[in-house]
């Protein structure tokens, strides 16, 4: 008997099958046939909901991203928590360091994925932008933070760490690495005319993880 189920939940089924599937064999490896053998739907029910593959693949970018933003609204509006704190946990909360979020990234990274990996890029920092600058203006009142422009420095910052540490920090040897990272929250600090140093307790843990 064939099950009838709500689009909104089908259209659920079909990503958390599709993501599972891209996972454990890889996206280039997962067709369209695979992902409807193993939902027992017709192709016109998948074509209902997503065009192809590429079209699933986006769905599930934007899936991820809103929990992100989310988060980070949670986050940047915590003022029970120290302004440090709300920084280090948010850019934490905007890592995608999970074995979904590193399939997507290998696939936005490829060059034929160019301008996905740019729009995933451009939601991303505009979504975040708004609750760093609330964390910012946070700073600013407590006399720990002093720009005049607060998101475009926000935003100069979150470009330059995507562009370098999300594409480039495989390539690099740990010493380039910690010079790369102190460097970064050197320059965070001038842009945000903190007193040298101050960053350094909050952000290290952003770069090196367990």
């Amino acid at each position: 008997m064939r099950v009838v189920k709500d689009a909104a939940e089908r259209r659920k089924e079909i990503l958390d099958v599709a993501e599972r599937l891209f996972c454990t064999n890889g996206f280039d490896n997962t067709s369209t046939n695979d992902i409807l053998a193993e939902i027992g739907i017709a192709r016109g029910t998948l074509y209902y909901h997503f065009r192809s593959k590429e079209d699933i693949l986006d769905a599930m970018i934007d899936r991820i991203l809103d929990e992100i933003i989310r988060k980070a609204k949670i986050i940047a509006y915590d003022e029970s928590k120290a302004v440090l704190e709300r920084l280090t946990q948010i850019v934490l909360a905007a890592n995608v360091d999970t074995q979904t979020g590193d399939m997507i990234l290998e696939q936005v990274h490829k060059p034929q994925n160019a301008l996905m990996h740019a729009k995933m890029q451009e939601r991303l920092l505009g979504g975040l932008i708004p609750y760093f600058v609330k964390i910012i203006k946070d700073g600013m009142a407590q006399n720990i933070m002093h720009t005049d422009y607060p998101e475009a420095t926000i935003h100069m910052l979150l470009l330059y760490s995507n562009t370098v540490f999300d594409e480039h920090a495989d390539q690099l040897s740990e010493e380039e690495k910690k010079k790369l990272v102190l460097a970064f929250i050197d320059n965070a600090e001038l842009l945000l005319q903190m007193e040298k140093g101050s960053l350094l307790e909050a952000m290290i843990p952003m770069f090196y993880r367990d």
